[in-house]
């Protein structure tokens, strides 16, 4: 696609200088103009592997900012430099957002793909050898604390114990746990 002509950015530096001004149909005009030229920019910018990317997204991205930044351009200097400079930026923040990351439908491999339910935990096996390694009162308390997420009170009416001897017992059975694995 060929640059923008030195006249068309004239007549942008003109339109924005009455824009800035107050007139309306000026900045009508120069938004007409200035979405062509950003939407030449963002899809000559568009990466290779673009799954995910809107060139349409990026370019309101920049009609945004151009008009949130207009105040910023310094009348009697060029509009492009300034437009470019903004494109640029905001198509870095586009990519810096999108990252180098791949976006694939997980339905394609739902065939190669274990169900995670069906495949034995490694942390429910961990879980299940220190419960094993404790006795009586102290596996049922740590149980239930640590895995059905009971209360100490519900625990302790549920083992008929005072709510101390549950902490006791689940400190005491936490304590047991770590010392056996290693981890005093």
């Amino acid at each position: 696609m060929p640059p923008a002509s030195s006249s068309k950015l004239q007549a942008l530096d003109d339109l924005l200088l009455a824009a800035n001004a107050g007139d309306e149909k000026a900045y009508r005009a120069f938004l007409v103009e200035v979405s062509v030229i950003v939407r030449r920019f963002a899809t000559r910018r568009m990466p290779r592997q673009s799954a995910g990317f809107d060139v349409e997204d990026l370019v309101q991205e920049i009609l945004l900012a151009v008009h949130n930044k207009r105040h910023t351009w310094r009348a009697g200097e060029p509009v492009a430099p300034w437009l470019f400079a903004i494109a640029r930026y905001k198509a870095i923040d586009a990519y810096r957002r999108r990252g180098r990351r791949i976006e694939v439908d997980i339905a394609d491999f739902s065939d190669v793909i274990e169900d995670p339910d069906a495949v034995p935990s490694a942390v429910g096996h961990d879980v299940s050898r220190a419960l094993d390694s404790l006795g009586g009162r102290q596996r049922a308390v740590v149980s239930a604390l640590s895995v059905e997420g009971k209360s100490i009170g519900e625990t302790a009416k549920k083992l008929d114990m005072s709510e101390g001897a549950v902490r006791v017992a689940f400190h005491r059975g936490l304590a047991a746990i770590a010392k056996k694995f290693g981890r005093d």
